[in-house]
């Protein structure tokens, strides 16, 4: 299945199940290859209308992060490892935990 294939069938899936943050979150990933804002975009809005969906946050700071926003990415991070801990997700925290401290290190935040 060609890029544009897959990007039409994720726009289909989340007209159908717009209400489907795994949807949304699947199409940021595609458009991450292309489209930077929309990209950004898309995570934004997941983080509004969808804050208990965990998977978002580790992505979505990282891609914040690849895009210099810087501010944003540590205020994306520092809200998913309070969900996780929050879901006691400890697989996932432990990941954004990691993932933080290296942001921060890589990023000279004191």
């Amino acid at each position: 299945m060609g890029n544009l294939d897959r990007l039409q069938l994720l726009l289909q899936f989340t007209k159908e199940e717009p209400e489907n943050p795994f949807n949304w979150y699947a199409l940021a990933l595609e458009y991450s290859n292309s489209d930077q804002a929309k990209t950004a975009e898309i995570f934004d809005n997941l983080l509004k209308s969808h804050p208990e969906y965990l998977p978002t946050y580790y992505t979505s700071a990282q891609f914040f992060s690849e895009q210099i926003d810087l501010e944003k990415a540590k205020e994306i991070f520092e809200k998913g490892i309070l969900l996780a801990g929050k879901l006691k997700e400890e697989k996932a925290l432990k990941e954004l935990k990691n993932a933080y401290q290296n942001f921060l290190f890589e990023n000279d935040f004191d």
